[in-house]
C-alpha cells in the first residue's frame, strides 16, 4: 500500500485507539490469542462476524475428544449411552438458559435446524385467530427493520385471515399511549397478537430498546396500545447474541430465536427457540413427529401430545452431537473472554473507532469518502452493536458499487458482506429505495443476493463490516488503509471538526449491560470475617439481653448448646463452638454436594455411606479436608478459584430447584467414587448463584438466599424435645430392636440440626415466631417434616426403624421435629453476626406476638 498522510498515520495507531477506548482484549495479548486459536486467519482480515463468527481451534479439539471418549446413543432410547446423551443435552439446555440469565422455571429451550426454523415453528404453532363476524382477529406486527425470515411469517398468517401490520421504528414510541388500559374482558380481549422486532438490526447494528418487550406486552407501546387482546413479543436475538449479553429476567420476551453459529462459529445448522413457559402452553402443532406423542392410534384420528413442551415440539431425533458441542462452545468462549460484557466492550470499541475514522475521511476536494447508514454516532454499546454499514463515494459524491469494492477487498484478503443482508426494510429506509424502485430493479434483472450493485445510477445495496471477539485493532487498521489506498482522491483530508467532536465525546460503555457481571471472584467469606472455631466461653447475659429477655414475652431462659455445620450435603457434621452467619446461613453449610455421574444429587436415602465421610474445615490453610474409613485424607480449597469457575460450571437439583454449581475436579471425584463404589463427583454451589427459600413465602416473608440446603437456612432442635423422644424409645418393649441403642448425642446427630438449644419444655419451639440467639435475630419459618433418613445411624450407616417409628407414636402420627429459621440481617450488610455456644436464646411465641 502507498504512504499515507502523517496525520492519518498517527491516528491509525494502537496508541491512538487506546487513548479513546480502554476496553481492548481479554486480559491477554490479542495477537497471541489469534496465533493460538485462529491460525487459519493469519493472513485474512475477517469482517463478517454478523454473517458467522469463527470458532476457536480448542473448541473443536475438545468436542472431538468428547465424542471420541464417550458413546452417545439416541436420546429416545433408555440404555446407558442414550441416558448419557439425554442428561448431557439437558445440561446444555440449562447452560443456554444460564447464558441468557434465566431458568427452566421461566423458559424452555427447543432445538431447531436454525434461527429460521425457530421462526417458522412460531409461525406454524402460534394460536392465530382469523377475523370473522364482529371479531377482528389476531394481528401479526413486525418492525420494518427485520430479517426476511421474520417478515416471512406473513406467508403463514395471510391465508389464515390474520391482519399484517408493518411498523416503522419511529412509530413504536411516537404512537405510544400512556393512558391506563382497563382490564380486558370478553372474547376479543383474549385474542392473541404477535409483535416481532430484532434486538439488533442485522443491517445497521442498531440496538432496539429491550424495554419494548414489556412495553408491548403491557400494551403501552404501538401497535399494542391500539388493539385489545393479549400481546406476545418475539425478540429476534440472532444478530444480537453474538456480541451482547441478553438478560431475559429483565426483558422476558415470549419467543427468542437464536443461531449458535453466530455465537460460536460451530455448529452450523443448529438453532433454538427460547420460549417463555407461559406462552408455550398456548402453542398448537399440526404435524407430529417421532418422540412428540404421549399416545396415538393409526386406525383412528386419535393423538395426545407429550405434556413436556420441549418434547412436544422437537420432531424426531434432534441433532444431539451438535447440541453436545455447544457445551464446549460455552466453555471455551468463557475461558477466552470472561463474559459477554467483555466481548461487547471489545467489539464495540473496534466498531466505534472504525466509524469515527471512516466518517472523517475526505477526498482532496473535501467530499466525504463514505456514506454511513446508522441511527446514532456510536456513543453507547447499549444502542449500537459491532456493525458498520456504508457505501463508499467517489470525489464527485457518487456511490461506488458495492461489488466493485468487494472485488478490491478480496485482493487485500479482506472479507466483508455486501447487498441488502436479507433486510429489505432497513435497506429501503437507509438507501431511500421506494417500493416502486424495488419492483423496477427486479424487472431490470436485479434479485436479492446478486452482484448488480447499481441500477439507473442508484445503489441497490451496501457494504457491511462486523466484528467478533477475536477481531483485532489490526483488522480495523488494514481496512481503513485499504479504503484510503484504493478509494480516496489524494491528498487525503480529514474532517477535523467532526474528528475532534467524536473523539472528545465520552462514550457510554453499556449502562444496561453493566448490570451483568463477568467472572465472579469465587469468594464465600465476606470481608471482615475472622474464622474462629476454638471453644468460646459461656457469656453472662448483659443488661441489654436481660431487657430483651423480658420484652420477649416468654420469660424463659434457653441456651445454645451445639453448633453443627454440614459442609457437604448429606455427609457427616462438623461441630464448632463459634461460627459466623452469612447471607445464606452458616458459613460453608451445605456449600458442597455429591452427585452421581449424571449430576443427580446423592443423599443418605440413596447412599447411607455418605454419613461416614467427615469434612473438616481448616481456616488456617483455607482447605476442606475429607476423611473416611479406609481412605487417605484428601484436601481441596475452601474457595472456588476463577479458573474452576470458568472451566467447569454445571447444574443439579435440590428439592426440585435447579442449582448452579462448579465441579471440584477429578482428584476428589476419584476419591469419592472409590469410597462409595460408584462414579460420582463433588460440586460446590456457584458463589455467583442465588437460590431463594420457598418456605414461609405464604406468610409474606422476604425470601432469603439458600445454600444447597433442602428447605431453609437453619434447622433448630430442642434438647427437651430430644429427651422426651429418647425416653419413649428407651421405655418401649422393643427398644433393643435390631440391636440399636440410643443416647442423647446419638439421637441429636440423627436429626442433623444446625443449632441445638437447651429448652424447658418439649416441642415449645414449634410455637415460637421469632428467636434471638446472642446478637442474631431469626424468624421461625415452619416445622421440619421428617422422613426415613433419620433412621440412618450416623456412626455406622446402618438403617433402623427408630427414631421415626417412636416419633410418630409419641406425637400422635405427626412426624415433625425441629423448626426452620431464617436470619433477619441488620440494615448494615457489611456486618455479619457470629453464633457462639453458650449464647442466650430469647424466644417470642406466636401467641405473645399477637
Amino acid at each position: 500500500m502507498e504512504s499515507y498522510s502523517s496525520e492519518f498515520a498517527g491516528l491509525c495507531t494502537f496508541d491512538s485507539f487506546k487513548r479513546n477506548w480502554p476496553h481492548y482484549g481479554f486480559d491477554t495479548d490479542q495477537r497471541e490469542l489469534i496465533q493460538r486459536e485462529f491460525t487459519r486467519i493469519k493472513d485474512i482480515t475477517y469482517l463478517d462476524h454478523a454473517g458467522t463468527t469463527l470458532f476457536p481451534e480448542s473448541q473443536i479439539r475438545k468436542f472431538y475428544e468428547d465424542i471420541s471418549r464417550n458413546v452417545y446413543g439416541n436420546p429416545h432410547s433408555h440404555n446407558p449411552s442414550s441416558r448419557l446423551t439425554h442428561d448431557t443435552v439437558e445440561s446444555v439446555r440449562y447452560r443456554i438458559l444460564e447464558h441468557f440469565n434465566t431458568s427452566p422455571e421461566e423458559y424452555s429451550v427447543i432445538f431447531t435446524a436454525g434461527c429460521t426454523a425457530a421462526l417458522k415453528l412460531v409461525a406454524d404453532s402460534f394460536p392465530w385467530v382469523s377475523a370473522h363476524g364482529n371479531c377482528s382477529g389476531s394481528q401479526f406486527c413486525y418492525l420494518t427493520d427485520n430479517h426476511t425470515s421474520v417478515v416471512g411469517i406473513r406467508g403463514v398468517t395471510g391465508p389464515k385471515g390474520v391482519e399484517t401490520v408493518p411498523v416503522s421504528p419511529q412509530e413504536v414510541e411516537a404512537r405510544a399511549k400512556n393512558n391506563q388500559t382497563s382490564v380486558s374482558t370478553g372474547h376479543e380481549c383474549s385474542v392473541p397478537h404477535l409483535f416481532c422486532y430484532p434486538a439488533q438490526s442485522n443491517f445497521s447494528g442498531r440496538k432496539y430498546p429491550l424495554s419494548y418487550v414489556r412495553g408491548v406486552q403491557s400494551r403501552r407501546l404501538f401497535p399494542a396500545c391500539e388493539r385489545r387482546g393479549r400481546w406476545f413479543v418475539l425478540l429476534d436475538a440472532a444478530c444480537f447474541a453474538g456480541c451482547s449479553p441478553l438478560d431475559l429476567k429483565q426483558h422476558p420476551a415470549d419467543f427468542v430465536p437464536i443461531s449458535f453459529y453466530k455465537m460460536f462459529g460451530f455448529p452450523t445448522g443448529l438453532g433454538a427457540l427460547l420460549v417463555r413457559n407461559e406462552a408455550a402452553e398456548l402453542l398448537r402443532k399440526g404435524y407430529f413427529g417421532g418422540g412428540t406423542a404421549a399416545a396415538y392410534l393409526v386406525g383412528e384420528d386419535y393423538f395426545v401430545p407429550n405434556s413436556n413442551v420441549v418434547t412436544r415440539f422437537e420432531d424426531g431425533t434432534i441433532s444431539f452431537l451438535d447440541v453436545i458441542s455447544l457445551h464446549h462452545g460455552f466453555d471455551i468462549l468463557h475461558k477466552l473472554t470472561g463474559s459477554m460484557v467483555n466481548i461487547q466492550l471489545h467489539t464495540f470499541g473496534l466498531a466505534r473507532y472504525t466509524y469515527i475514522m471512516l466518517s472523517c475521511l475526505h477526498h482532496s476536494n473535501e467530499q466525504p469518502v463514505a456514506q454511513i447508514y446508522c441511527d446514532n454516532e456510536f456513543e453507547s454499546a447499549a444502542e449500537q452493536g459491532a456493525v458498520l454499514n456504508f457505501n463508499l463515494l467517489d470525489c464527485h459524491g457518487q456511490v461506488v458499487g458495492y461489488s466493485q469494492v468487494d472485488k478490491m477487498a478480496c485482493l487485500f484478503s479482506i472479507h466483508m458482506r455486501t447487498g441488502c443482508f436479507c433486510n429489505t426494510g432497513a435497506c429501503q429506509a437507509h438507501l431511500g429505495i421506494s417500493n416502486q424502485e424495488v419492483k423496477r430493479n427486479l424487472q431490470a434483472g436485479h434479485v436479492c443476493g446478486d452482484n448488480i450493485d447499481m441500477v439507473d445510477g442508484r445503489p441497490t445495496g451496501s457494504i457491511r463490516i462486523s466484528f467478533g471477539y477475536m477481531s483485532t485493532f489490526e483488522d480495523c487498521q488494514r481496512f481503513l488503509k485499504f479504503v484510503v489506498s484504493c478509494f480516496v482522491d489524494k491528498p487525503l483530508r480529514l474532517d477535523q471538526e467532526r474528528l475532534a467532536r467524536l473523539r472528545l465525546a465520552a462514550p457510554a460503555e453499556a449502562t444496561v449491560s453493566n448490570k451483568l457481571t463477568s467472572v465472579p471472584n469465587g469468594k464465600t467469606v465476606p470481608e471482615g470475617i475472622d474464622l474462629n472455631i476454638s471453644p468460646a466461653p459461656v457469656r453472662k447475659a448483659s443488661s441489654t439481653e436481660a431487657v430483651l429477655k423480658t420484652e420477649g414475652n416468654s420469660g424463659k431462659a434457653h441456651t445454645l448448646t451445639n453448633i453443627f455445620i454440614y459442609p457437604i450435603k448429606s455427609c457427616a457434621a462438623f461441630e464448632v463452638t463459634e461460627w459466623p452467619v452469612v447471607l445464606q446461613g452458616l458459613l460453608y453449610d451445605r456449600t458442597w454436594m455429591v452427585v452421581n455421574e449424571n449430576g443427580v444429587c446423592l443423599s443418605q436415602k440413596r447412599e447411607p455411606k455418605l454419613c461416614l465421610i467427615h469434612p473438616h474445615i481448616c481456616p488456617a490453610s483455607s482447605t476442606l479436608r475429607l476423611q473416611a474409613p479406609g481412605m487417605d485424607p484428601i484436601t481441596l480449597p475452601l474457595e472456588a478459584s476463577e479458573e474452576n469457575l470458568v472451566l467447569r460450571k454445571c447444574q443439579s437439583k435440590v428439592c426440585g430447584d435447579r442449582v448452579q454449581a462448579v465441579d471440584c475436579g477429578e482428584r476428589v471425584s476419584v476419591w469419592l467414587s472409590k469410597f462409595l463404589g460408584k462414579p460420582c463427583c463433588l460440586i460446590r454451589q456457584n458463589p455467583d448463584f442465588s437460590r431463594d427459600m420457598k418456605m414461609g413465602q405464604e406468610q409474606g416473608l422476604c425470601p432469603p438466599a439458600l445454600s444447597l440446603v433442602n428447605e431453609a437456612q437453619f434447622l433448630l432442635i430442642n434438647r427437651a424435645s430430644v429427651a422426651l423422644l429418647l425416653d419413649h424409645i428407651v421405655n418401649k418393649h422393643d427398644s433393643s430392636q435390631n440391636g440399636t441403642s440410643f443416647d442423647m448425642l446419638q439421637l441429636i446427630h440423627r436429626f442433623r440440626a444446625n443449632l441445638v438449644i437447651s429448652g424447658l419444655e418439649p416441642f415449645e419451639e414449634e410455637d415460637w415466631s421469632d428467636v434471638k440467639i446472642g446478637g442474631a435475630l431469626f424468624q421461625v419459618a415452619g416445622r421440619c417434616g421428617r422422613c426415613q433418613m433419620i433412621g440412618i445411624d450416623q456412626a455406622s450407616a446402618a438403617r433402623t426403624q427408630e427414631p421415626l417409628r417412636s416419633l410418630s407414636e409419641c406425637r400422635n402420627g405427626k412426624v415433625t421435629f425441629g423448626v426452620y429459621l431464617l436470619h433477619l440481617p441488620k440494615r448494615n450488610p457489611s456486618t455479619y453476626p457470629t453464633l457462639s455456644v453458650g449464647s442466650h436464646v430469647i424466644a417470642q411465641t406466636e401467641k405473645s406476638a399477637n
